[in-house]
């Protein structure tokens, strides 16, 4: 079991793992397994309701902010790529910092319609509400909001809405609100609006001009001067103090209700374009206005209404951006996707929402029988992944979907590591979207290389538009590891699909270049034996930088340089044509590839004999340990408490990183290093980064602690539903919400990937667990995975393949109409009642130390 006061709560010293159902106020939110529902408003936290109620496709995403445009913690549309541009002004100039700033914008926010009865406003905050419910409906993707609102004056009205942001239409929302008085007769009046906030209505976000999650970079204004307050949150974002989108066009249609904005970014030149139409319908007598301005387009309704007669009011909304487009042609192409919405009506709409949808859960859905508020909270997770993903076509995934600005809205390896093993096995469309993004940055990322004085290609930190935008390189830049994470999730897409046509055209490129960066970053010590190392790189770990043979590094950079080896040998064996236009294309010649081969056979890989573990970096077991037993929570996470350089001194760990590499490179390590080295870093783990728990989860469950294994996932699989970390406000962790699937699929499933077609399956089902379900799509063929206490199940759902699973040595061959059905021992390997082993847990001088699991 893990050492004597190891909290594997995740909450935390001195509290217990509370049970599933108490993560979340039940009375307000009940357990419903396709519904995310709120029973009653609360005030105190609308950031966090806004989140978690965001509707979106990947492209568009509106928060869930209440359509009455008032009591909203942060009003949002965002816009994916939409983003404003400034240069960062550095304290201190040197060669090769980032120069431009890049944030999303918030785009005009069309979600806005007011009601007024008998002159009085609908204001959630003071109303008299007699019946209230709020749902997301995971099965439709539809945003409902049901109420009965008693007025000043004793009326009582019914209003029910609908919100969705379409996934067969990746430019076009669909909301609908219809009011009922049900005692007596009242004049209604409504305000449908399309707002550009600007002069303080409204804030602008600003990124942390520098690392990852919640980094201890400062802060830039919207004029690149350095803007973060002593003791503030780096996390959050700064608001920019100048107007960003500066106005083009106006449309207003009085006889059609239709109106329409235009708009340019400032600086980056980007374009946006929003256009609303309007059907309202009832037997009451009513007329109607238009009006526009610069920053309000308003169509609004008076309407004398009579007790039992619905009002019903249709709005269909289109958003369009360009990098430099007029926004009067974007204003043209809002009106065609606008027809074609009216020609389609709203009934059609949302039947071809329900399609989308039924097809993806039918391809992705994670059943777990009998756990309810598991069951939710996972469909709540796999939902909110695929409102980030899906149509995010020719843009990246980023950090925080099209949900919050959160992290400026960039795109971090969160998408590599994190999101794309879901995408590639459930949905491989959208993950060879991703890829196309990230090889449409490859000239940028050449010209990184060439400005860091390397050959080949670095891709950035974060960005948006292709240039590295984190001005902190300690932890920024420094984390070369990401040209690996990128050639990882090709490799893993290409292995899983047999996509050969993307790697021959276009794969090939990021492998020949990232690898050409890390034989050029790296150097040989012939007095060490002839090892290749790679130095002064910051791993996933961003408590510790700019160290020396990161081995996380060391081991992904090693897969990179010999998966860029075989591609190219493959390549030549198979498509000679294709081959010979690389080679001309990218001027390779065999003597690089053999180096690649050479460098990774030679990696300097650290490892300490005494301890029986893997080294962080060639110096960190010299450091001190960092107490965190003795660390108040109040000083909680640790980057917004103490200054990098304390931080850096000791031991301690802001995420998983040996740890992540056991998973990614799992087959490089024996079992017992890999007990070893999670005994050994597992309590020095803070758990201040939402990356984590996911991966710990994993490899606790691979290890032998499925207890602690069990703990994890739950403290991942709540991050968001129960803002685990604070900052939900600021839409929701898409990396934590893939990691839940790689938690279910990888850690309790045992799924692995070794590549070349050959996947495993090592199950380890919680103990509370009857079962678990999943599916993986390999090679084209959808097939269902079922693991049971006892058994095994493999059914294929759809496709022609036959696939060959190793199932804990055996081979398991399923094909359409034959499942297969596999007797399992027991769960794997249990350590709880077993002391932890005498590597795990020590400082750099031997002694035994206790720690925490921290949390939120």
């Amino acid at each position: 079991m893990p050492p004597e006061g190891y909290d594997t709560s995740g909450l935390g010293p001195s509290h217990e793992a509370p049970p599933v159902h108490d993560f979340l106020d039940r009375s307000r939110f009940p357990v419903d397994e396709w519904r995310l529902v709120e029973q009653r408003p609360e005030p105190g936290d609308l950031g966090l309701t806004e989140t978690l109620f965001s509707v979106g496709n990947g492209y568009l995403g509106l928060r869930g902010n209440v359509e009455e445009g008032r009591d909203a913690h942060t009003h949002g549309t965002f816009v994916n790529g939409l983003h404003e541009t400034w240069p960062i002004q550095h304290a201190e100039e040197a060669f090769g910092f980032a120069r431009v700033g890049q944030t999303i914008v918030n785009a005009p926010d069309a979600k806005i319609i007011r009601i007024y009865v008998d002159d009085e406003p609908l204001l959630l905050a003071v109303a008299d509400l007699l019946e209230y419910e709020r749902s997301l409906d995971l099965r439709d993707g539809m945003l409902r909001r049901h109420l009965l609102w008693r007025t000043p004056s004793g009326k009582r009205v019914r209003i029910d809405s609908t919100r969705m942001v379409s996934l067969t239409q990746k430019h076009l929302a669909v909301m609908t609100f219809e009011i009922t008085l049900l005692d007596d007769a009242a004049p209604v009046a409504i305000s449908s609006q399309i707002l550009n906030r600007q002069d303080g209505e409204d804030e602008y976000h600003v990124p942390s001009s520098a690392m990852g999650e919640g980094d201890m970079a400062e802060e830039a204004t919207a004029d690149g001067r350095n803007g973060a307050s002593e003791g503030g949150d780096p996390r959050k974002a700064e608001q920019l103090t100048r107007r960003v989108l500066a106005p083009q066009e106006q449309v207003g249609d009085d006889e059609t209700g239709r109106v329409g904005l235009g708009y340019r970014c400032v600086d980056s030149g980007m374009t946006v374009a929003v256009m609303a139409d309007h059907d309202l319908r009832t037997d009451n007598d009513h007329s109607g206005q238009v009006i526009t301005g610069e920053d309000l387009a308003k169509t609004t309704y008076r309407i004398a209404a009579e007790p039992g007669v619905p009002i019903t009011l249709t709005k269909t909304v289109a958003y369009h951006t360009s990098r430099g487009v007029p926004s009067r042609e974007l204003l043209d192409r809002c009106r065609r996707t606008l027809d074609r919405a009216g020609e389609q009506g709203v009934d059609e709409l949302w039947a071809e929402q329900r399609s989308w949808l039924d097809a993806f859960w039918e391809r992705t859905d994670v059943q777990i029988p009998g756990q309810p508020e598991v069951q939710q909270a996972v469909r709540w997770n796999l939902f909110a992944l695929i409102q980030a993903a899906a149509r995010a076509e020719g843009q990246g995934i980023p950090a925080k979907g099209v949900s919050g600005s959160g992290y400026g809205g960039h795109y971090f390896w969160d998408t590599e590591v994190y999101v794309m093993p879901f995408l590639t096995y459930t949905t491989p469309r959208a993950a060879r979207n991703a890829l196309r993004f990230r090889y449409s940055l490859l000239d940028d990322a050449r010209r990184r290389a060439q400005q860091l004085a390397q050959k080949g290609a670095l891709f950035p930190w974060r960005t948006i538009n292709g240039e590295e935008a984190s001005a902190y390189y300690a932890a920024g830049t420094a984390q070369y590891h990401i040209d690996a994470d990128v050639s990882y999730a090709l490799s893993q897409y290409v292995g899983a699909t047999g996509d050969t046509e993307f790697v021959d055209r276009e794969g090939i490129d990021i492998f020949v270049e990232t690898a050409r960066l890390w034989a050029d970053l790296g150097f040989w010590r012939t007095e060490v034996g002839g090892t290749f190392h790679i130095h002064s790189v910051t791993g996933p770990d961003e408590y510790t930088t700019v160290v020396n043979d990161n081995l996380f590094t060391n081991v992904m950079a090693r897969f990179n340089l010999r998966r860029a080896a075989e591609a190219v040998r493959t390549l030549q064996d198979e498509n000679p044509e294709a081959h010979a236009a690389m080679v001309r294309r990218l001027d390779l010649t065999h003597d690089e590839v053999e180096e690649w081969s050479r460098a990774a056979h030679g990696m300097a890989i650290p490892f300490d004999e005494h301890l029986g573990i893997h080294p962080q970096d060639s110096h960190f077991l010299e450091r001190e340990m960092w107490d965190l037993d003795n660390t108040p929570l109040d000083h909680r996470p640790l980057l917004l408490h103490y200054h990098p350089l304390v931080i850096y001194r000791f031991q301690v760990l802001k995420q998983a990183d040996v740890v992540l590499a056991l998973f990614l490179q799992g087959e490089n390590f024996t079992p017992e290093q890999k007990r070893a080295n999670f005994e050994y870093y597992d309590p020095i783990t803070t758990g201040d980064s939402t990356l984590s728990a996911v991966v710990q989860s994993i490899m606790a469950a691979e290890v032998g602690y499925h207890d602690l294994a069990y703990r994890y996932f739950l403290s991942a699989l709540f991050v968001d539903l129960a803002d685990r970390h604070g900052n939900t406000t600021d839409g929701v962790h898409v990396a934590s919400t893939g990691g839940v699937w790689s938690a279910l699929a990888s850690g309790f499933g045992g799924f692995r990937d070794l590549g070349g077609g050959q996947w495993c399956l090592d199950p380890r089902l919680p103990d509370a667990w009857e079962s678990l379900t999943f599916r993986l799509t390999l090679r084209g063929t959808r097939v269902r995975v079922t693991v049971r206490q006892q058994e095994l199940e493999l059914v294929v759902e759809d496709g022609e393949s036959r696939l060959a699973f190793d199932v804990r040595g055996a081979e398991a061959v399923v094909a359409l109409g034959e499942p297969v059905t596999i007797p399992l021992e027991g769960q794997g390997p249990r350590l709880e009642g077993e002391p932890p082993a005498p590597s795990g847990t020590r400082r750099a001088d031997g002694t035994v130390i206790s720690s925490i699991v921290p949390g939120a």
